[in-house]
């Protein structure tokens, strides 16, 4: 038994040979035409994502940068903080004491005033009893003047029954 060999099955020469050859032309052409734009396309696209990749690492550099800027600034804010707050305190604490001292001083100054109207008020008051004594010393002297007695008995008995019929003021 032989072998039959299909014609369909088997290509045909010709066509194989037209087929290479345009497949040939085909890729000189492309070659020529299509390739070279192509790879420029590629390598264009290469270059931009190595430059997008490189202003990434770029940008993330200076955004780290900037995240230690700030936290720098924020120290120095906080720092500035606590001074002003400082400040606050020691100028508060020393409002608070010129206050007391002004207050004491005040005080100090009040009872001062007090003291010296109290020592007027009292050598007024002395003063006044003082007069008054003189003028009932004068008016019981007049009284004995007045009546003479002889008798130094009958004289102390009166100045006694004068001095208990006084009434002071």
């Amino acid at each position: 038994m032989f072998l039959e060999i299909n014609p369909l099955v088997l290509p045909d020469i010709g066509l194989v040979f037209w087929n290479t050859i345009a497949f040939l032309v085909l890729l000189i052409v492309l070659g020529k035409f299509a390739w070279k734009p192509i790879l420029k396309a590629i390598h264009d696209r290469e270059s931009g994502i190595e430059d997008a990749l490189k202003k990434a690492d770029k940008m993330k550099a200076e955004i780290a940068a900037m995240q230690n800027e700030n936290e720098a600034l924020l120290a120095k804010a906080r720092e500035e903080r606590a001074t002003l707050i400082k400040e606050a305190k020691e100028a508060s604490e020393k409002m608070v004491a010129e206050a007391k001292d002004k207050a004491k001083s005040e005080y100090d100054r009040i009872v001062a005033d007090a003291q010296a109207a109290i020592t007027q008020q009292k050598n007024a008051a002395i003063s006044d009893v003082k007069n008054q004594v003189g003028s009932l010393v004068v008016e019981v002297a007049e009284k004995v003047l007045r009546r003479e007695l002889s008798n130094k008995a009958d004289q102390e008995k009166y100045i006694k029954e004068l001095a208990d019929g006084v009434k002071l003021n």
